[in-house]
């Protein structure tokens, strides 16, 4: 495996894998950099590597729900901590309270 950097500051990773493996991914997945960057970000966020913000970046999703449905489409769950529900909870609360009555 070879790494590099190309000019937008982005790594660019060249696998080799035997053709015949390869027909066998292509005959699954037709665009199979894509299926790899998609195995990258789901196992990634899915060690706790990776977060939503940076696997939204890594397969240029333009939103949180976007990147919710992905990980839900790939039975990943969401890393979703009490102290996240905590806070969310009192977000909801600030804002019920600026709700004009």
């Amino acid at each position: 495996m070879r790494t590099r950097r190309d000019l937008r500051g982005a790594m660019q990773i060249l696998i080799q894998i035997p053709d015949e493996i390869a027909q066998t991914l292509c005959a699954e997945r037709a665009n199979l950099p894509r299926a790899a960057t998609e195995a990258l970000a789901i196992e990634g966020y899915r060690k706790g590597l990776l977060s939503e913000h940076q696997v939204q970046k890594l397969l240029d999703l333009k939103t949180r729900m976007q990147v919710h449905a992905f990980l839900k489409a790939n039975q990943v769950p969401l890393n979703y901590s009490l102290a996240d529900l905590d806070q969310d909870v009192k977000s909801l609360a600030m804002f019920e309270e600026r709700l004009p009555v």
